[in-house]
């Protein structure tokens, strides 16, 4: 009776022991934002409010951006573990060096376009040589400009380019110290309000050009010592867009939570705007944030073309679609 008691209450005990014993350590994830938060990031504001994150045993630190190439940079030398990029500023990263491959893209369509008032005497880019288009020197579009030039006909030589700050681009077409400015479309409602009918616009996916935007990247190393982490980030993500998707509002509650200075109508209509540019045949078909292979392929070729690569790369090896869920995907409309 002694011997039988003395194992109970090992028994117990150990099962107390059990009981007790703390769970697992969060693992501590870092996400760069490519800019600052806005609507196309409230997403993971809300997933990590729902506390999908912290289910999947993440703790999740968002922290605010200054522009892609920061981004890809920190992701690729370990500065960070997951961040946002865009797809063609990470391929460029990534023939510098950079450690770095997209596991989800967010814009399956490109988010550039050109803005002009019909005022100045242009009615579309057949109108654009003699005119001064007004960027940052380092702005994408300007770079691009030969490729664009080349598919609306026009001389790439026939205009000229002022230098003009992202936060200056709507006063200075406005005041006429440029006829033309270039902008990503979710900020497109701004300038309707704004400009009323006399805004002009043409995105580039209208023209034919049309390579990928923001994509989640993920430190190389990072994903190959933790992919069970990387899957469970990518999937709670994948998750929480769709979600978003169906019902914004409590998507924008949280980001307007932990982010000053937003306005929920305008950040509505920069959702409006992204999900336009979340939906094509692959992602509407393949899954929510799936990447095309001939489309990056086709991004490849357009960055050695016009931004130049520095190490040529296996580009296969620049994305992943393996931790996505299939059975999400994108909304027809």
């Amino acid at each position: 009776m002694k011997i039988t008691g003395i194992r109970a209450a090992v028994a117990a005990a150990m099962a107390a022991t059990v009981w007790v014993q703390p769970a697992a350590a969060a693992e501590q994830v870092d996400l760069v934002l490519n800019w600052v938060p806005t609507a196309d990031h409230s997403p993971y504001y809300y997933a990590r409010a729902q506390g999908w994150y912290e289910e999947a045993g993440i703790d999740l630190d968002i922290q605010t951006g200054k522009g892609s190439g920061v981004s890809a940079q920190r992701v690729g030398a370990g500065a960070s573990k997951i961040g946002i990029a865009d797809m063609a500023t990470a391929l460029l990263a990534k023939s510098k060096g950079a450690d770095l491959t997209a596991v989800m893209v967010v814009y399956a369509n490109s988010p550039q376009g050109f803005y002009w008032l019909k005022s100045h005497g242009i009615t579309g880019p057949a109108d654009f040589p003699g005119h001064k288009i007004g960027n940052p020197p380092s702005d994408a579009s300007r770079v691009m400009w030969p490729a664009f030039a080349q598919k609306v006909g026009i001389d790439p030589g026939s205009v000229s380019f002022v230098n003009v700050s992202p936060q200056a681009k709507m006063a200075s077409l406005k005041s006429g110290a440029i006829d033309v400015t270039t902008d990503f479309y979710n900020e497109h409602d701004l300038k309707v309000r704004e400009f009323g009918d006399d805004l002009g616009f043409v995105a580039w996916r209208d023209i034919g050009i049309n390579p990928y935007g923001n994509a989640i990247i993920v430190n190389g190393a990072f994903l190959k010592d933790k992919p069970e982490v990387v899957e469970a980030f990518t999937r709670v993500s994948q998750r929480a867009f769709a979600a978003c998707v169906q019902d914004v509002t409590p998507c924008l509650q949280a980001l307007l939570a932990a982010a000053s200075g937003l306005t929920e109508a305008n950040q509505r209509d920069q959702w409006n705007r992204v999900k336009e540019l979340m939906r094509d045949p692959t992602t509407t078909g393949t899954a929510l944030g799936a990447f095309d292979p001939d489309r990056v392929a086709a991004d490849y070729k357009l960055v050695e073309t016009y931004f130049g690569i520095e190490k040529p790369f296996d580009v296969t090896r620049a994305y992943t679609n393996d931790f996505l869920d299939h059975d999400i995907r994108m909304t027809a409309e």
